[in-house]
């Protein structure tokens, strides 16, 4: 088996350049890729004469990290031969990982899951460090408190399920809460980019850098909030919380939104 460690964007290009050797290369050889988003026909010019699979690690590698790190991992496997499915498998459980199929069809929300519990925790977890410098922490002490807090959260999912495991003023109903944070979000300074867009000001140097500026507009941190507010919103109703409590959140929730609508009208 050849693995293709490249770009998700260059697998093509590599594959053809592999199909162009031709008889140079034996029938038995087979390339697999290890990409979460691309499906199997991103190898299809080796196709026709070699088995083509991809093999996903559903973890995520920021530096380099030994064969053990992939133990009780889930690894996305997928092939064009039954007989290299069943090699891909293997060589999973030898890691001790756990194999599971990931069709084509598939592939996109498989790998768009992954990204939500991965690359976007590290968002939000940004976020929140930046949020807590404003207030006057270091970056060190707000990721040393935060990230207890988080990895809490996590072992609460893995016991109860996300539903089970969702607390906050939301879950609550605490109408209140949510109003003062979004009173406080709404506070955090702006500039304006060229073009006239806001965009979150970068402090003096006694301050942090609330968030990046990069001459586009990015989505208020209010609007942020609401957004995921009305998501964990869902999963309280789910949870239990009463109907007349979950109205008064929703109100509390989409009252500037709706607010702006009008004033567009």
């Amino acid at each position: 088996m050849v693995f293709l460690a490249v770009p998700d964007d260059a697998l093509l290009t590599f594959a053809a350049r592999l199909a162009a050797a031709g008889g140079r290369i034996p029938k038995t050889v087979a390339f697999v890729h290890l990409s979460g988003a691309q499906e199997l026909n991103a190898l299809d010019p080796l196709r026709a004469r070699h088995p083509v699979g991809s093999f996903h690690p559903l973890q995520s590698f920021p530096e380099p990290r030994p064969p053990d790190s992939l133990h009780s991992v889930v690894v996305g496997v997928d092939a064009s031969t039954p007989a290299l499915l069943r090699r891909l498998a293997s060589l999973a459980r030898a890691l001790g990982a756990r194999p599971k199929q990931v069709s084509d069809s598939q592939r996109a929300l498989y790998h768009a899951a992954a990204v939500f519990a991965s690359n976007y925790v590290d968002v939000l977890l940004a976020t929140a460090v930046k949020l807590l410098q404003l207030a006057g922490w270091s970056e060190k002490e707000a990721i040393a408190g935060l990230l207890p807090l988080t990895e809490g959260v996590i072992a609460a999912v893995g016991k109860r399920g996300p539903v089970g495991a969702l607390t906050g003023p939301v879950r609550r109903g605490d109408v209140n809460t949510v109003e003062r944070h979004l009173v406080a979000l709404a506070k955090l300074p702006i500039r304006r980019s060229p073009s006239g867009r806001a965009l979150p000001i970068r402090p003096g140097a006694a301050r942090p850098a609330a968030f990046p500026t990069s001459g586009e507009a990015t989505v208020p941190l209010g609007e942020q909030y609401r957004m995921l507010g009305l998501i964990a919103l869902e999963i309280a109703v789910e949870a239990g919380l009463e109907p007349a409590a979950a109205e008064r959140m929703h109100r509390a929730l989409t009252r500037k939104a709706a607010t702006r609508r009008r004033r567009r009208l």
